[in-house]
């Protein structure tokens, strides 16, 4: 009885270490806790990312994201907006996973897509 409850203990203890940047796209505003918007050049973004294949190579960084299917599999739930001035952040979808990285590192949002 006791080792199971250990085994537990210890499963739960690292599967919080394993979380990664988990994205749900919303279809409204006002289900989202960050309103992004899509740059077309890196220098305009807050925040450059790279979009991931699969969830275990986001490793928990804010700029590499893994789209999930459902809000309840998410870190964070985003909506992108139309126009920037809508936005609460802006982003730039780069090709490598070498060029993700914060423009502005004091952005409020440092931490929010990490998973931690």
């Amino acid at each position: 009885m006791k080792k199971s409850i250990l085994i537990f203990i210890v499963f739960f203890f690292f599967a919080g270490f394993a979380t990664a940047g988990n994205i749900f796209k919303t279809k409204y505003d006002y289900q989202a806790d960050v309103k992004v918007y899509s740059c077309d050049y890196d220098y305009q973004a807050d925040l450059i990312v790279f979009v991931c294949g699969y969830d275990y190579q986001a490793s928990g960084k804010d700029y590499l994201w893994y789209f999930v299917d459902y809000d309840y599999q998410a870190d964070a739930k985003v909506f992108f907006t139309k126009y920037d001035y809508q936005a609460d952040l802006k982003v730039y979808f780069c090709k490598y996973d070498y060029q993700a990285k914060w423009n502005n590192k004091g952005n409020k949002f440092v931490g929010t897509f990490s998973g931690k």
